[in-house]
């Protein structure tokens, strides 16, 4: 597949991390769909730049990372309404990468912010949820409340574009008081993703952590039906047993 004729990237940062979501919510609303928009927040961004340094301002409460692709002509124009929408919605500062070197530093500090964070505990639980995303601004809110909620530390770093939520909840595994606590956050940050009119998993899967969070989005009816299916090309069980569909819908 040939490359895109022009590319352009964009750091966009906020006082506020209501106002990134804000931010995401107003862009495709006006019909823009960017190659990427990543969202990263204050903890995640302290935990890249001691890390990687990637030039991220440490005094944000959070960045947006956006990059266009595809034909040179309109590109700027397209940028350019991006970066309005942006100041429309209490951007700070919002600025395009120069030189493909600034590009490749930034999009450093995204890719290694998960290898980053954990520099932070000893373990953290990736939650991944979707949300529409003119839900983000309130979805955010909520979830920063479960981390306060439970006396958690929660990290956001995720694919706003796409309404995918990536909830990093940190905790020390040898705490069992504290797994406790993180497996009731996640559960329940699952719940205000499918509250919010999305569902339990954006691209990681179900497998056994999330079963019984299934009936947020299905009901035992769907459930049944499921596994009706299941039984019709694996009468034996064989292929993941116990995985995805709760025991008792």
């Amino acid at each position: 597949m040939p490359k895109p004729e022009a590319v352009k990237t964009m750091l966009a940062i906020y006082n506020s991390l209501e106002d990134a979501g804000k931010t995401v919510s107003a862009i495709i609303g006006d019909g823009i769909v960017p190659a990427t928009l990543e969202m990263l927040d204050r903890l995640t961004i302290k935990a890249v730049e001691e890390s990687i340094h990637a030039g991220f301002p440490l005094d944000a409460e959070a960045v947006l990372l956006i990059e266009l692709d595809g034909l040179k002509d309109g590109m700027e124009r397209l940028a350019e309404r991006i970066m309005e929408i942006c100041r429309k919605n209490n951007v700070r500062e919002v600025k395009a990468a120069k030189t493909e070197a600034e590009r490749t530093q930034l999009w450093a500090g995204r890719k290694g912010a998960f290898g980053a964070i954990a520099r932070l505990r000893p373990n953290y639980l990736v939650c991944d949820g979707t949300v529409p995303r003119t839900k983000l601004p309130e979805v955010l809110m909520k979830v920063m409340e479960v981390g306060k909620k439970y006396g958690l530390t929660i990290a956001n770093v995720f694919h706003a574009g796409d309404g995918n939520l990536h909830p990093l909840i940190l905790f020390d595994e040898r705490n069992e008081e504290e797994l406790k606590k993180v497996h009731l956050a996640g559960s329940e940050i699952m719940k205000i993703c499918a509250d919010a009119g999305g569902t339990i998993s954006g691209e990681h899967g179900i497998g056994t952590e999330k079963k019984k969070e299934m009936l947020f989005v299905f009901t035992p009816r769907d459930i049944a039906a499921m596994k009706k299916v299941k039984k019709a090309f694996d009468p034996e069980d064989l292929y993941n047993p116990g995985k995805v569909l709760p025991e008792q819908p």
